[in-house]
C-alpha cells in the first residue's frame, strides 16, 4: 500500500498543483486580469469603471480562490482519471461552483443586509440571466485555461523525452580508447597482481552498470561521487602516478538529487584532454560547496597545446546542461572554458534532497 502511494505522489499529472502559493498567486493574477477585461467590456452606465472592477473582482476571487481549494482537495483523485475525463469532471465542478456562488451572490442582494447598507443595487436582480452568463463565461474560461495547461504539459513531456533520449545516446557513448586501455591493463595485472586485476574487473563492470542503467534519471550526489570515484580507480591503474585527483567535496549534501551521469562525464573529460596528454601528467581539482541553498561544484585541470589538438567531445556538457535546466529550470547555471592555463567547469544548482535512498 505505501508503494502505491508513493507511486500515485509522482504519477505524472497535467495540471499544476492548486495547494502551493505560486498557483494561487497565479488564480488571483488571472481573476483579476478577467476581471479588467469584463469591465471594460460591459461598461455600464449606471456604475462608474472603479466601483464595478471592484464588484467584478471581488466575485471573480471568490471563483478562483474557491475552485482552487476545490481542485487542491480533489487533485489525487483527478489523477487517477485520464486527460479527458479529469478535464470533464473540472469542467463540471468549476461550472457548478460558479452557479452557486452566483445564486449565493444573488441571494444576498437580495437580503435585508444588503438594502440597510445600502448596496442592494450592485448585485444583480434577475436570477437566471445572471447565472446562464456566468456560467457560460465561466466554462469557456475553464476551458481554455485547461487547454493551455494540458498544452504546456505535452511541450514539457516533449522536452523531458528528448532529454532522456540524450542520457541515453550519452550512456551508450564509451570511448574505445578507454574500454580497450583498461581491459589491457587488466590483462597485465593478471600476471603480476591477480587480486588488483579482480578489483578492476569489478570497478569496470559497476562502471558500465551505472552508465547503461535506465535507473540513473535521478540519483543522489553521494552515488554520482561513488561513480566517479569508481572511473577514476580504473584510469588510475592506466596513468598511475600521472594521475591525480584531489576532493573537495566535504561540504557536499550526500542526499541532494542530481540527474545521474553528472560528475563522470566531466571527470572523464578532465583526464582525457588535461591529463592523458601530458607525459609527465597533473591533478583534476574537483570542489563542492553548499551556500544558500545553492549546490556549486567546479572541475579545474590544467591544459596544454597538445590537449587542445584532441577533438573535444561537447556532448557531455550540452547533455548535462539540458537536464539541470530541466530539473531545476533557470535556477541552475553550467559554465564552462579555459581561463589561462586550466579549464574550468563550474555546475550550479538548488539543494533539493531526497528523503530515501534512490536505487542505481
Amino acid at each position: 500500500m505505501k508503494n502505491d502511494s508513493l507511486a500515485d505522489a509522482h504519477k505524472p499529472f497535467y495540471l499544476p498543483d492548486f495547494c502551493t502559493s505560486r498557483v494561487t498567486f497565479a488564480i488571483v493574477l488571472i481573476v483579476e486580469l478577467t476581471a479588467l477585461v469584463l469591465t471594460l467590456a460591459r461598461n455600464e452606465a449606471a456604475l462608474d469603471f472603479w466601483t464595478d472592477l471592484a464588484r467584478t473582482s471581488l466575485f471573480l476571487l471568490w471563483i478562483g480562490l474557491a475552485g482552487a481549494g476545490l481542485l487542491c482537495w480533489t487533485r489525487s483523485w483527478l489523477k487517477q482519471l485520464s486527460a479527458a475525463r479529469s478535464s470533464t469532471a473540472v469542467l463540471v465542478m468549476i461550472t457548478v461552483l460558479i452557479a452557486v456562488i452566483s445564486i449565493l451572490a444573488f441571494l444576498f442582494g437580495r437580503s435585508d443586509s444588503a438594502y440597510t447598507a445600502g448596496i442592494a443595487g450592485l448585485f444583480p436582480q434577475d436570477l437566471w440571466p445572471f447565472l446562464l452568463r456566468n456560467g457560460l463565461i465561466g466554462s469557456v474560461v475553464t476551458a481554455l485555461v485547461l487547454r493551455y495547461f494540458y498544452v504546456i504539459d505535452q511541450w514539457r513531456r516533449n522536452v523531458d523525452l528528448q532529454a532522456r533520449a540524450r542520457v541515453h545516446a550519452l550512456q551508450a557513448r564509451i570511448r574505445p580508447h578507454f574500454l580497450f586501455n583498461s581491459m589491457n591493463t587488466i590483462a597485465s595485472l593478471t600476471r603480476t597482481n591477480p587480486g588488483r586485476a579482480e578489483a578492476a574487473v569489478q570497478d569496470l563492470s559497476d562502471l558500465f552498470r551505472a552508465n547503461l542503467s535506465e535507473k540513473r534519471d535521478t540519483i543522489t550526489l553521494a552515488e554520482e561521487i561513488d561513480v566517479a570515484r569508481t572511473y577514476q580507480r580504473i584510469e588510475q591503474l592506466r596513468l598511475g602516478e600521472r594521475l591525480n585527483v584531489a576532493w573537495d567535496i566535504g561540504a557536499l549534501p550526500e542526499l541532494a538529487l542530481v540527474p545521474g551521469l553528472l560528475l563522470q562525464p566531466l571527470l572523464e573529460n578532465a583526464i582525457y584532454h588535461g591529463i592523458e596528454p601530458q607525459p609527465e601528467g597533473g591533478t583534476v581539482n574537483v570542489t563542492g560547496e553548499l551556500s544558500g541553498g545553492l549546490i556549486t561544484i567546479v572541475v579545474r585541470n590544467r591544459v596544454t597545446e597538445r590537449g587542445n589538438d584532441r577533438e573535444g567531445n561537447k556532448l557531455a556538457l550540452a547533455n548535462i546542461r539540458e537536464r539541470l535546466a530541466l530539473m531545476y529550470g533557470e535556477r541552475a547555471l553550467v559554465k564552462a572554458g579555459r581561463f589561462g592555463d586550466e579549464y574550468i567547469v563550474t555546475l550550479r544548482f538548488p539543494h533539493i534532497e531526497s528523503r530515501e535512498r534512490l536505487p542505481v
